[in-house]
């Protein structure tokens, strides 16, 4: 499995070249490689290596578009946050699945747990629930999704179900 994190990191190791680069997921197995060099180019050898690259070497069902970094803003492209060093560790595994993602996550709430629940081929969506015992705040639930779109599949979404047992008072 290859996270947004993970592929930048090989692109920067094998292409030096590269000052800038960016990775967003644009769709359905379907994700936008942005890059620009030390000049705030990207030329055309560049673009032609990035193709091959991305092929042989970042998930085989994520479709690349390249673009010049220039294009993040005007696609809409999140902003980089800074992440807990934990959440990078798990972008950074090669072998992570549903499993680890779900580890990664549950090691963050403190009254409470999350459990995957299921994928849908069809848009390309994992399925999570949280289950809580105390009510999370509106920035907590952003932020555990945040999080969880940094260790799920490049060319993937989530959606996170927030459900409450709260204790007897």
């Amino acid at each position: 499995m290859g996270t947004r994190l993970l592929s930048e990191y090989l692109i920067k190791k094998h292409h030096p070249q590269l000052r800038y680069v960016r990775v967003h997921t644009s769709g359905k197995n379907q994700a936008t490689l942005y890059a620009w060099n030390d000049d705030l180019q990207l030329p055309e050898r560049d673009v032609d290596t990035l193709k091959r690259f991305v092929s042989g070497y970042l998930p085989p069902h994520v479709c690349f578009q390249i673009k010049a970094y220039s294009m993040v803003q005007m696609d809409g492209v999140p902003r980089e946050y800074d992440l807990p060093e934990s959440i990078v560790r798990t972008a950074m595994k090669r072998e992570l699945d549903q499993y680890g993602i779900v580890a990664s996550i549950n090691t963050m709430l403190d009254s409470g747990g999350m459990a995957f629940s299921r994928y849908d081929f069809n848009s390309g969506t994992l399925y999570f629930n949280i289950h809580m015992t105390t009510v999370l705040m509106d920035i907590e639930k952003e932020l555990i999704r945040m999080y969880l779109s940094e260790i799920i599949p490049l060319g993937s979404k989530c959606n996170v179900q927030f459900e409450y047992s709260l204790a007897a008072r």
